[in-house]
């Protein structure tokens, strides 16, 4: 009998009071576990035991918060094994994509918030010189900037990532000194047990982490509601985004959005076509394209249009779709039958849309699971839902354009501008066009990440910064200090 998990609620492994759901396999669709469905009272004695905690945890000193984190990272790294297995089996990653990009991430991640709970969190300021006044005498004031606490911060994370988005999340946050509510995605929610077990082992304190869960959207709508909360950080889709938006508001609480994508890659005339190919297909074959900084909407000048197409048909079709568990599998399932459904609909309004289909469109062999094709469409047009909205799957749909300045204007031409590509064999060109485009990131020649740059985006993807050092700021509240020099 599958083991039903508990809610993590001030230190203590509590029953749910609504009983549990299943997790399902994506590639096998056989129960992995038992998740919690947590009650709305449930949630707010999380959140009511993290503000418990805040007041001891943000006192605690730097060097205690970042042994804390350091020794999570080094437990996260000895069970990295059956960690990797849970992973891959919740969220249907690929055993390497487990291993190496969600277990070894949020290890990673922890590593390196603990040398951040030792960054200074003061600034010093310029002296100021007063006249005498109403004020008082004349003089000199100094002042600082001082980085505090927020308090208690609602975490609710994505699905693409258990281990990592997660880690992302807590690890600066509680480097801090804020106390966290972790509300995972509801598809796979189990790593995120094991990475409070991890945390309490590491020395933890009650209440610090708390993890409630449930597949009904009232568990996320308590978790950002909660009188106790005072920040709510979430990644996860615009549409979403914008109703914790609205909650959050009327609250006055600080929020941290990581929204929806729909990057542009501009490759043009002189861009080295096998790197550009290789760049825009990891959309095809990193978790099976549901990630929001995937390049999904490639705009290719006229004089490499049909070679990046072939490029790219080729790619998609040397990629093996099938069991994650299996080496040589590149594309396993997506997260759900529901979402491969959605996925399905795409591609099919990309075809009556006039998009020429030129590889997948077809659902792949395997008996069971939830699994999609890599898909290429071309001759696309710039009013083309398959081209204007996030699929989340591995599509992707590539326009024609001619000169600089109409390739720009086509890749603004979204509501969503989180990471957009460029690919040019001109270096100044490159960073003159990243200069205009409205996107929190622009990769050039590259989808690499650098960890320490600041991740967000503009418009419709989200509000606010993380990653490196800004995840330290994004997580705390300025305090100026003023006194008589």
């Amino acid at each position: 009998m599958t083991r039903g998990e508990r809610l993590f609620i001030g230190g203590r492994w509590v029953a749910p009071e609504l009983g549990h759901y299943e997790v399902i396999d994506p590639a096998t669709e056989e129960v992995v576990g038992l998740a919690p469905e947590a009650s709305r009272e449930q949630v707010y004695a999380a959140a009511a035991a993290a503000r418990e905690a805040v007041d001891g945890w943000s006192r605690t000193a730097p060097e205690e918060r970042a042994r804390i984190l350091a020794r999570t990272a080094e437990i996260i790294r000895d069970r990295a094994g059956p960690y990797a297995e849970l992973a891959r089996a919740e969220s249907g990653a690929t055993t390497t994509t487990a291993r190496g990009m969600q277990v070894a991430v949020g290890a990673a991640r922890f590593d390196r918030y603990a040398r951040g709970a030792l960054e200074p969190v003061e600034e010093p300021l310029p002296p100021q010189i007063n006249e005498a006044g109403p004020m008082g005498r004349a003089g000199v004031l100094g002042a600082l900037a001082v980085r505090r606490p927020v308090g208690v911060v609602t975490c609710i994370t994505s699905y693409n990532n258990p281990w990592g988005n997660p880690a992302g999340k807590i690890a600066p946050a509680l480097a801090m000194g804020n106390t966290v509510v972790v509300k995972p995605a509801p598809q796979d929610p189990l790593s995120v047990f094991r990475l409070a077990e991890a945390l309490a082992e590491a020395g933890a304190p009650p209440g610090v982490v708390n993890v409630v869960t449930g597949s009904r959207p009232e568990v996320g709508e308590a978790a950002v509601e909660a009188p106790d909360v005072d920040m709510v950080s979430f990644t996860g889709s615009t549409a979403v985004g914008r109703a914790i938006a609205e909650a959050c508001g009327r609250g006055m609480k600080r929020q941290l959005m990581e929204l929806g994508g729909k990057g542009a890659a501009l490759v043009f005339d002189d861009a080295d076509l096998a790197a550009a190919v290789t760049g825009i297909g990891t959309t095809f074959s990193f978790y099976s394209g549901q990630i929001c900084t995937a390049p999904t909407r490639v705009l290719a000048q006229r004089g490499v249009y049909e070679r990046l197409v072939e490029g790219l048909a080729r790619y998609a079709g040397a990629l093996k779709v099938g069991d994650p568990r299996a080496r040589d599998t590149v594309v396993g399932p997506v997260i759900s039958a529901a979402h491969r459904d959605r996925v399905e609909a795409y591609v099919a309004l990309g075809r009556k849309e006039g998009a020429r289909l030129v590889t997948g469109g077809e659902r792949p062999a395997p008996d069971r699971g939830w699994y999609v094709a890599p898909t290429l469409f071309a001759d696309c047009t710039p009013g083309m839902r398959v081209v204007r909205e996030e699929i989340f799957g591995p599509v992707v749909s590539v326009l024609p354009f001619d000169d600089e300045e109409e390739g720009i204007a086509l890749a603004d031409d979204s509501e969503y501008g989180l990471i957009d590509y460029v690919w040019s064999g001109d270096v100044a060109r490159a960073f003159r066009v990243a200069g205009r485009l409205r996107a929190g990131g622009v990769g050039i020649n590259t989808v690499g990440r650098n960890m320490e740059a600041p991740f967000g985006g503009f418009k419709q993807s989200g509000v606010g910064r993380d990653v490196g050092s800004y995840a330290l700021r994004a997580y705390s509240e300025l305090q100026s200090l003023v006194w008589p020099g």
